[in-house]
């Protein structure tokens, strides 16, 4: 639109410029050699005109003939780098779809047409990997270095090769250069996992902040990582410094309200510090979010020395919090036990027999150390919970990547990946094939394999009897040789 504007505004002074010339006529003489001439302003004025845009002309065709050299030199080469950057790109999709041949052969064919081009020696790099040549493609990947513009693609060639033959300080070492260049995710995550794996804290806490910095992470990945590598720093520094390793326990509670490890260390480090009020009211507001049975026992240890009867107190308060949750009833049961109130403790865990139809491991134990605290050791229902939980379902634990742990950890012992253990069941497989055998044939898990079919019946409690009845235990013939080593071991 401008363009068009100064266009008819050039052509309106034209117009002005002619009519001003019309309106005031003129003529021109010229005398040389005794050639006299005459003509009008204007005859002389377009005369001007013509002659300057036939110098114009002559001088183009003179120029272009002096150039044509060159110009058949540049179209000569232009054909050849369009030839290169065809093999170029066929190299490429070559080395993506995994064809070495055909990509090594783009590749001579792309750096006899083009040479050192940034491109043809990331082809090289490629190629030399797809090959298994790691000699030359850390060559390569050395060559990008020497340019500017491939500096950063060559650290990140170095680092993986680094990584492929086991060599981490060099692969840290050129981690960092990357990362001092520029912000790059890769630098960064290399960086933090190096520093967790070396259980630097402070430094991984500087990455995570380093990284949120310039945007490479998360805010929320940002904070749960920050809380995480605190709630570690915070373990870490109990014994030496209590003081700061609470202040890092209550910023990880802050920054990540479902990291139950922090909670339960802040709650330990106040009861530590003779803060039981403000530890009983962390663990509280964490139970309500988060029912966790490290967080119970970090709640119903809150002081030291007390007696078994406030513990169950404690229990009551954390069930009433949480109410319908099985380990509400778990923990009430447990601090019944404690007490040697076995009724208490039997109406707790009744409506976790019945809801559950395979109760798991901890469940059976648990009625296994009731059973003997209210009958013995060598009891028959004993021996029957503790059969029960050798082949009951697994409880929740702390897994990460195939590790099972009883404690958690900041990262993964195998990976050393950061935040890696998440609370979960295990899978449970089964240990022969059993596709070809026809379902009917299958006996029911934990039941015998010919069942008495029963008829549903309503029933009310009786009075002194419990609101959620115990399902009734078979009769025992006697412990078998390894059930009652393993009930011996089990409560030597």
């Amino acid at each position: 639109m401008i363009r068009l504007i100064l266009f008819l505004a050039f052509l309106a002074l034209a117009a002005l410029g002619l009519s001003w010339l019309a309106d005031r006529p003129g003529e021109i003489v010229m005398t040389w050699q005794g050639l006299r001439m005459e003509t009008s302003v204007l005859v002389a004025l377009a005369g001007i005109l013509f002659a300057c845009i036939a110098f114009l002309l002559l001088w183009t065709l003179v120029r272009f003939v002096f150039r044509l050299p060159a110009f058949m030199s540049m179209s000569w080469r232009a054909r050849r780098r369009n030839k290169g950057y065809q093999a170029l790109t066929r190299g490429m999709i070559a080395a993506a779809a995994g064809d070495m041949r055909y990509a090594a052969r783009a590749t001579h064919e792309a750096e006899k047409l083009i040479g050192t081009d940034p491109l043809t020696l990331l082809l090289r790099a490629q190629t030399a990997q797809l090959e298994g040549n790691r000699g030359l493609a850390e060559q390569t990947f050395a060559q990008m270095m020497e340019d500017p513009q491939t500096r950063l693609l060559g650290l990140r060639g170095l680092h993986a090769e680094a990584l492929r033959r086991g060599d981490q300080q060099s692969a840290h070492l050129h981690a960092a250069q990357a990362h001092a260049i520029a912000p790059l995710s890769w630098a960064g995550e290399a960086l933090l996992d190096w520093h967790v794996r070396r259980s630097e804290w402070s430094l991984a806490i500087d990455i995570v902040e380093s990284n949120r910095k310039h945007k490479l992470i998360s805010r929320e990945t940002a904070d749960r990582q920050r809380a995480v590598l605190l709630t570690a720093h915070a373990r870490e520094q109990a014994g030496n410094n209590p003081e700061q390793a609470l202040r890092d326990a209550r910023e990880a509670v802050k920054l990540a309200p479902s990291l139950v490890p922090a909670h339960v260390l802040a709650g330990q480090l106040l009861t530590r510090r003779g803060d039981m009020r403000k530890a009983a009211r962390l663990l509280e507001r964490a139970w309500r979010d988060i029912p966790h049975p490290e967080i119970a026992d970090a709640y119903l240890h809150v002081r030291v020395g007390d007696a078994a009867q406030e513990r169950l107190t404690r229990a009551r308060k954390l069930a009433e919090l949480r109410p319908d949750d099985a380990e509400s009833a778990l923990c009430l049961a447990r601090a019944g036990l404690e007490t040697r109130d076995f009724a208490k403790a039997r109406a707790a865990i009744a409506p976790l027999l019945l809801s559950e139809e395979r109760p798991s491991r901890r469940l059976c134990l648990l009625m296994a150390d009731l059973e003997q605290g209210e009958h013995g050791a060598q009891s028959g229902p004993v021996r029957e919970w503790l059969t029960r939980a050798a082949r009951a379902p697994r409880d929740a634990t702390w897994i990460a990547d195939g590790v099972i742990s009883d404690v958690w950890e900041p990262a993964s012992p195998v990976t050393g990946k950061l935040d890696a253990f998440s609370w979960n069941v295990p899978q449970e497989k089964l240990s022969g094939p059993v596709a070809d055998l026809p379902l009917d044939s299958l006996p029911a898990l934990d039941e015998p394999a010919q069942r008495t079919p029963m008829t549903a019946t309503k029933h009310r409690p009786l009075a002194g009897q419990a609101l959620y009845p115990l399902p009734s235990v078979p009769d025992d013939p006697g412990p078998e040789p390894d059930e009652k080593g393993e009930a011996d071991r089990r409560f030597s």
